[in-house]
């Protein structure tokens, strides 16, 4: 059981993020799209057209999708598939059975990635931000593609087609006597159907998914905690003036 454990963390990346991005590049900070709308509507869209296939998400339904204000037909017209329904939960079409034979175990649950993957390098949005943006072509590995964020990861680059080839590029540093390789940027090989400004933007909303799905409630609990906070104050400035006019006349 054990084996099969370091087995799924090892092919799959998410898994043990926090740890192996501190021995790859440093985290960029993610954009904070939870409380945009359009974007979590793309994220939702990139979610289930390129993770949906292999990872699922157990813990939302297709129907929580209203909160962020995509309708049942839309669900139904566009992020159904096969014969999923509007009240099933987000779950991955993939047989067990290959998936063991394919990677040593099933893709990861992502309901929580991001608020599971973070670290002293920042948030697990950080975290998923930085490693969906530093896919790199690598003949040596078996799925012909390695990650900086994640140095020697199992999972192929799923977003490929978006985003196109990209070469790290390094600077050559010689400290005591050894060479340093450090990364310095990116050299784009080949296009993708988005624009590198575009793909960037496409994560972002992705990775905003991916925070919204982990707490749904947030936002609104938030609003309504502010609120409270308000009414708070106001009571206490209220009460504490009937506590003088009741005392005013006590010596």
């Amino acid at each position: 059981m054990k084996k099969l454990i370091l087995t799924v963390l090892a092919a799959f990346g998410f898994a043990a993020g926090a740890h192996a991005a501190t021995e790859g590049i440093h985290w960029d900070k993610a954009p904070d799209r939870t409380n945009d709308l359009p974007a979590l509507q793309n994220g939702a869209k990139l979610f289930v057209n390129y993770c949906l296939n292999c990872h699922s998400a157990a813990f939302m339904r297709f129907n929580r999708l209203a909160d962020i204000g995509i309708s049942e037909q839309q669900i139904k017209d566009n992020l159904l598939v096969g014969t999923d329904k509007v009240g099933d939960v987000m779950k991955s079409s993939i047989d067990p059975k290959e998936a063991k034979e394919w990677f040593g175990g099933n893709p990861p649950d992502l309901t929580l990635i991001a608020r599971s993957r973070s670290g002293h390098g920042g948030t697990g949005a950080d975290y998923l931000y930085t490693y969906l943006r530093s896919y790199y072509r690598d003949a040596a590995k078996p799925t012909g593609w390695n990650n900086l964020a994640f140095p020697n990861v199992g999972m192929p680059h799923v977003l490929y087609e978006l985003q196109g080839d990209r070469e790290p590029q390094f600077d050559t540093i010689e400290a005591h006597g050894h060479e340093t390789h450090v990364f310095k940027g990116w050299k784009q090989v080949s296009p993708g159907a988005l624009t590198p400004l575009q793909y960037e933007q496409a994560v972002g909303d992705l990775v905003g998914f991916l925070q919204w799905m982990g707490e749904p409630s947030q936002n609104h609990r938030v609003r309504v905690g502010a609120w409270v906070l308000m009414f708070l104050a106001v009571l206490t400035v209220i009460f504490w003036r009937l506590n003088a006019a009741f005392w005013k006349d006590v010596k």
